[in-house]
This record gives C-alpha cells, structure tokens and sequence, in this order.
C-alpha cells in the first residue's frame, strides 16, 4: 500500500477529529494540508502500537486548524474520498487515535461519517 493513500486515509479521520471546535470565519484547510498532517499516523493506523509525536502533532494541528465549518467539512471530505484506497486501515486504531493524542471528539470515527454536517 502506498504511503500516500495512507496518509489520505488518515487525514480524512484527523479531519473528522478536527470537524468539532468553530472558532473562526477564514478558510486555512485544504487536502494537502490534512494529508501532511496526517502521514505520520499511517503506521499507527494500520498496525497499531505507540502513536509518533509528529502524529499526535499533527493531529493537534489540524484539529486547532480546522475551526470553522468550511475547514472541517473540506478535511472530512478529504479523508472520506480517499478512505477507500488504504488498504489495512483498522478503525479501532483510528478511533483510538484522537484520545491517544489528547484530542477528544463526540462521535466515533466511521467510514459513514456525513461530512455534511
């Protein structure tokens, strides 16, 4: 599996993390943005074990990033396209992975998420 897929993959469950705390008005996310966010977690999320800093910071980052609806509905969008192309994605490691980095979220990650809303 290539690491870019995964990295998409992994973006689109950050972006959806990220999809919680309004804060402002202006645009600042976009696809790439999720995706280099992410790539540090592909390992966590397809083998598990420790989660990397540079993962759990670019969870945070994103999640601080992602403030206004525009921003998480573009990450979650992001991930949900590329959700697909990962192949060994585990979503029990992806819902774990939010509360490993200290980043706590009211839904559980799903390939079903309606970045809609």
């Amino acid at each position: 599996m290539a690491i870019g897929a995964k990295a998409v993959l992994l973006s689109v469950l950050v972006a959806m993390v990220a999809a919680i705390v309004p804060r402002s008005t202006e645009s600042v996310v976009t696809c790439q943005l999720v995706i280099t966010s992410l790539t540090p977690c592909v390992t966590f999320l397809v083998k598990g074990g420790q989660v990397p800093q540079k993962c759990c910071d670019g969870v945070k980052s994103l999640y601080k990033d992602a403030d206004t609806t525009t921003d998480r509905q573009t990450a979650c969008r992001c991930l949900e396209e590329t959700a697909n192309m990962v192949h060994g994605l585990n979503m029990n490691y992806a819902n774990d992975l939010p509360g490993k980095c200290d980043v706590h979220i009211p839904y559980k990650i799903s390939r079903n998420l309606n970045c809609s809303t």
